[in-house]
């Protein structure tokens, strides 16, 4: 019974995970490594390490890289930290307002971030493009790497299924 329970929570942990990568408040791939792991900690599925260890290290990579994406579009358009920190509330705000409010929301919040800080409307475009290829391409890695999470999850689910019947 307990085993039906840790697949079933970590069915659910990496599907959170999958929406994750939209919604900058959930943690996505390190929520899908945890239903790894409870697929994992059932009595049927052997423990392995290193395979935990590998998709572990994937999911903090991709956590920083998170972070150093939407950084570097933005500092190669010509943006500033406004846009930066403009792209993340554009995108919280954006998150009441589906299904658009995930696409213009980062880009509208990079633009008003750099309009406060250069006051040059060319600039603040240029910026806030570079700000939103920096977050779509950001998000667009999570998700394939959330799919992917998926993806393990049922592979071992399936290896094992056998001994979940039984």
């Amino acid at each position: 019974m307990l085993d039906i329970f840790f697949v079933v929570l970590g069915l659910f942990c990496v599907f959170v995970g999958v929406l994750g990568s939209f919604l900058p408040v959930l943690p996505g791939l390190p929520i899908s490594w945890v239903g790894l792991l409870l697929l994992h900690l059932t009595s049927v599925i052997p423990m392995n390490y290193t395979y935990l260890g590998v998709w572990l290290a994937v999911a903090i990579i991709v956590l920083i890289l998170d972070y150093i994406i939407p950084a570097i579009g933005t500092k190669r358009y010509g943006g500033s930290k406004y846009g930066v920190w403009g792209t993340t509330v554009g995108l919280i705000i954006g998150m009441f307002f589906p299904p658009f409010g995930f696409i213009f929301g980062p880009f509208l919040g990079a633009y008003v971030g750099e309009m406060i800080n250069k006051k040059d409307s060319k600039v603040a475009s240029r910026a806030a493009w570079g700000s939103f290829v920096g977050f779509l391409t950001s998000t667009f890695m999570k998700f394939i790497f959330g799919i992917v999470y998926i993806g393990l999850f049922f592979v071992k689910l399936i290896e094992y299924w056998d001994g979940f019947v039984d």
